[in-house]
């Protein structure tokens, strides 16, 4: 029986219970034990009623018939007084046979009681066919003397059964009394020897010697039953053989053993009667006299017995119950102190110490004496065992207050090392805004184009390190942007930006105070979009306004995710966990589950049936408002350098092949610098326009006179201004790539929507010399 898997109240239960189990036991078992013979003595009176004087008075009745078949047998004819005498012995055996069948002597007696008392009863049975042969006188006086004889012997044996019992010296004195009884017996069986031999005249073969025996074992019985009794009784039956009728057949009898076998008996029959009958019952008498006090002996001893057993069970019971009730006491206690430190270890495991540790996450202090309160449970074993806890508890609080602080700590790093990056590419920013303001020669501003992307995405990864510190980016904006303007600068932030297709985005505005975060989540999705699929295929962007809020939903066409990994992913989604550095593979993930938490935004990923994912972001109501006019307004964080925050889009350099006609193109001269100004078409997309700076003419030289200009220059450069503001229109609502022999206008760029920087195999336009008509224009 395997005991391992037990709990500790079954195992103590077991304890307790088995030796509980085995001390009732033995306190039944003894009880019984003594119980039985106290049982026996007070069954005494029965064995007496039901047994003794019944069989007494048949062995009585069978005497006196086996005398007169002896004498029956001896003479010639019938005897009257055989026939008178059967009626009274088969009375006096009727009445045996109904006591020896009742249930209440075989049920105080044992299993040798009910085999002697079925001896009997078969005994019994046998007599009339005794008596038949005696009538046919188809017997000897021997065999009818053997007849009676037998069933007497029979009724002595159930006698002897119920002779012992649990006290000796009443088991002695109850022998002694049968052993009186079987010399009674043998004195009856020599007088019927005595009677037929008288009646015949003479001794049969073999009577003589059986007299001699039987007077041999009657004294000696006699003697030796006498010696068992109390003293008194034995000086009452020194009294009868001092007695003038014992004394005068003890002289027959020593007469008939002297005389000659084959003589007449030497005795007077009548004399011999007279004596033998008031010897027997004297004999009987003191038998009776005897049973009867031995009777009343064991009432006393049985209600002695009682009284001990009843002491003994009683205090047995009080032993058992005292033994229950400190069993039980014990082991609720073990069990209850036990199961305490249990449920303080569970509740320490499973509710104060992640509690302790969330309350150190956000930032709360936390009294270690106070978390882990000492667990008193006495100074046993189970007590040492809640000492031991308690300093488990207080190390494990310890560690993990020194586990938050290093955290806390890793944050600040993290937080510290974010800002300064921050900080160095917000200056790199400025400093490429400066230069690209500078620079005139196509080649260059397009390389610097490259530099400003990556230095954009340099921005957004160190924005994700403040995100994991715990903390919010400085980039803000006072007034609403345009949805399709949040989308284009979140394009704008991710490397593979050619292979984003912004689709239809119905007009709206999200709230500048969540521009800057969401912005970042979507260029989060995008980038996991573009990093996840084949290069050749398309990531597809498309949005829809619903009464919940803005939905904008980003699918590729790549490999997907597993069905549980799309499970595992949104749970992440929906309730973000702590940030573990070791799980740095889905550091994307944890971010835009942090910016979705903190504006309450819903960010749910489906798998497609046709391969690939979808991105499903589901921008809250409360931070959609109309479409905003004209372009956003930034606020700078005074934490952050703002210089790059706000800053409008860019132009990026004319991409043209050899056969697009210059006309396409905006000439500009070396000596221009290039500004930002909101474009007249009213699409909210800022334009660079050229003008002559300070550079070009000293501060104190007066600005020349317009040049006047032919009508073919004004022509063209109309031609050339319309052709850009049609195709500056037709893609301010999609990022959709030009057909090669489309015209091409000048880029826009900013912090939202940055035009992909141009090829190297498609060199710009060379910069034209100005004229004055251009200056007017």
């Amino acid at each position: 029986m395997d005991t391992h898997d037990w709990s500790i109240r079954a195992k103590l239960t077991a304890l307790v219970v088995t030796p509980v189990a085995a001390l009732v036991a033995l306190w039944i078992f003894t009880t019984t034990l003594t119980l039985g013979p106290a049982l026996d003595l007070l069954a005494s009176r029965t064995f007496l009623e039901d047994l003794g004087r019944p069989g007494g008075a048949a062995v009585l009745e069978l005497q006196h018939e086996r005398r007169l078949s002896a004498v029956q047998l001896a003479g010639t004819t019938s005897l009257p007084a055989l026939a008178e005498q059967r009626r009274r012995t088969d009375s006096a055996v009727a009445e045996l046979r109904r006591r020896i069948g009742a249930e209440r002597l075989r049920d105080a007696g044992g299993d040798l009681l009910g085999d002697r008392l079925d001896r009997l009863a078969a005994a019994l049975d046998a007599l009339p066919t005794g008596r038949a042969l005696i009538d046919r006188r188809q017997v000897d006086r021997g065999d009818a003397n053997a007849l009676y004889t037998g069933v007497i012997e029979m009724t002595f044996q159930a006698f002897h059964a119920i002779a012992h019992g649990p006290e000796p010296e009443l088991t002695r004195q109850a022998l002694a009394i049968i052993n009186l009884g079987r010399a009674r017996e043998l004195l009856s069986e020599t007088d019927a020897l005595v009677a037929g031999a008288i009646t015949d005249g003479r001794f049969a073969g073999g009577e003589h010697l059986r007299l001699a025996q039987t007077v041999g074992n009657e004294r000696f019985l006699a003697e030796t039953a006498v010696a068992d009794l109390p003293a008194e009784d034995r000086t009452a039956y020194q009294g009868l053989l001092t007695g003038e009728e014992f004394v005068r057949l003890r002289a027959m009898q020593q007469t008939l053993l002297r005389a000659d076998p084959s003589a007449r008996p030497p005795v007077d029959g009548r004399a011999w009667l007279t004596s033998y009958e008031a010897v027997r019952q004297q004999l009987h008498d003191f038998e009776v006299r005897q049973g009867d006090a031995l009777a009343e002996r064991t009432v006393p001893v049985a209600v002695t017995i009682l009284v001990r057993l009843a002491a003994a069970g009683v205090l047995g019971l009080l032993a058992v119950v005292a033994s229950i009730l400190v069993a039980l006491r014990v082991g609720r206690t073990l069990v209850r102190r036990l199961t305490g430190v249990r449920a303080a270890a569970l509740e320490m495991a499973e509710h104060r110490l992640p509690d302790v540790v969330a309350r150190l996450r956000r930032g709360e202090q936390v009294d270690v004496a106070r978390e882990a309160p000492p667990l008193e449970y006495g100074a046993d074993e189970i007590g040492d065992v809640g000492r031991a806890f308690n300093e488990v508890r207080r190390t494990a609080v310890s560690a993990a207050v020194d586990e938050v602080t290093l955290r806390r700590g890793l944050n600040e790093v993290f937080l510290n090392l974010a800002r300064r990056s921050q900080g160095l590419v917000h200056r790199q920013l400025a400093l490429l805004d400066g230069m690209e303001r500078r620079t005139e020669d196509p080649d260059e501003l397009a390389d610097l184009f490259r530099v400003d992307h990556l230095a954009t995405r340099l921005r957004r990864h160190a924005e994700d390190l403040v995100i994991l510190a715990g903390a919010v980016p400085g980039r803000g904006w006072r007034q609403p942007v345009a949805v399709l303007d949040v989308v284009r600068g979140a394009v704008s932030e991710v490397e593979a930006y050619d292979r984003v297709d912004v689709g239809e985005l119905p007009p709206a505005g999200v709230e500048g105070r969540a521009v800057a975060d969401v912005t970042h989540l979507l260029a989060e999705l995008i980038e996991n979009a573009t990093a996840f699929s084949a290069p050749d295929t398309r990531v597809q962007i498309v949005g829809q306004q619903v009464p919940k809020g803005y939905v904008v939903e980003i699918t590729d066409r790549g490999l997907g995710m597993s069905p549980g990994a799309v499970e595992e992913a949104n749970r992440r989604l929906t309730d973000p966990p702590d940030f573990d550095p070791a799980d740095s593979a889905r550091l994307g993930l944890f971010v835009v589950a942090r910016l979705a938490a903190r504006h309450g935004v819903l960010v749910t990923l489906r798998a497609e049936q046709l391969g690939g994912l979808t991105a499903v972001v589901l921008v809250p109501a409360d931070l959609i408002t109309d479409e905003p006019p004209g372009p956003p307004v930034p606020v700078a964080r005074p934490s952050v350098p703002v210089s790059r925050l706000g800053a409008p889009i860019r132009p990026r350099p004319a991409r043209r092949t050899r056969e697009r006609p210059d006309q396409t193109v905006l000439p500009f001269a070396p000596t221009r610098t290039s500004t930002v100004q909101t474009a007249p078409d009213g699409d909210g997309l800022p334009r660079r326009v050229r003008r002559r700076g300070p550079a070009a003419r000293p501060r104190s030289q007066a600005p020349e006179a317009p040049t006047p200009r032919s009508p073919e220059e004004v022509r063209r450069q109309m031609s050339a201004l319309q052709a850009g503001t049609a195709r500056g229109r037709r893609e301010g609502g999609t990022l959709h790539p030009l057909p090669p022999d489309a015209a091409e206008p000048a880029a826009t760029d900013g912090p939202w929507a940055a035009e992909p920087p141009p090829s190297p195999a498609e060199p710009a336009a060379a910069p034209e010399s100005p004229t004055a008509s251009e200056r007017d224009a």
